[in-house]
Order: C-alpha cells, then sequence, then structure tokens
C-alpha cells in the first residue's frame, strides 16, 4: 500500500529526515508483523493527512533498522516519538490514544490562523 503522506525512512535517511528537520517530525517505529502496528497505520494517515505541511510524518521498520532501534530504546512496537530540533519530545508506546496523540500534534504543530479581513 502506498502512503502518500508517511515517508519510510531506512537508517542512513534518519539523521537528515527526522533529527535534522525544520520542524516537528513523528516517527512510528513499527514491524511488519505487529498487529497493533497494523491497527494504527490507519490512524497515522488520517493524521498525516491532516497535518500535511505542519508535521513530517515517517515509519520506520525496526527489523530493518536495528540500530535506530536499539539508539531510541525502542522495547515495545508500535513506538511512536515525537522529534523537533532533534530533540524526543514525546513517546507512545503501544496503540496511542488518537485523541491525546492529535491533541499533542496539534500543541507541536498549531494550524496557522485564519486571515482575518
Amino acid at each position: 500500500m502506498f502512503m502518500n503522506d508517511i515517508i519510510q525512512l531506512n537508517e542512513s535517511e534518519f539523521a537528515s529526515q527526522v533529527l535534522q528537520a525544520p520542524g516537528p517530525v513523528l516517527v512510528d517505529f513499527y514491524a511488519p508483523w505487529c498487529g497493533p502496528c497494523k491497527m494504527l497505520s490507519p490512524l497515522l494517515e488520517q493524521l498525516a493527512a491532516e497535518f500535511r505541511a505542519r508535521v513530517k510524518f515517517v515509519k520506520v521498520n525496526v527489523d530493518d533498522a536495528p540500530g535506530l532501534a536499539m539508539r531510541h530504546q525502542i522495547t515495545g512496537v508500535p513506538t511512536v516519538m515525537l522529534f523537533r530540533g532533534g530533540l524526543v519530545l514525546d513517546t507512545f508506546v503501544g496503540l496511542p490514544n488518537p485523541r491525546t496523540l492529535k491533541r499533542r500534534l496539534e500543541e507541536l504543530a498549531p494550524a496557522p490562523a485564519a486571515a482575518t479581513a
């Protein structure tokens, strides 16, 4: 399945795409065999479309990137981490509450104020 708004990363791309990104980045550390990871995907796709241009969404397969998983102390999948300026601002291990995750993204990347004429 092709995800328009979610970038699949490998270990070599992580630093440039996540740690050096100018704005907030949501990283989904997942495994293809993980049931809760599959349940999380539709929510992340919906949020990626909603927060397009405000938050970058990326996925990292922990089976393909064991070094990254170890470096970020991933002990269970899915693990969702929110980065900004190379720093981890938040971590959700397991299936996050959709409202909690959306509220956190809104705090990190508020919608531009509507122009008033």
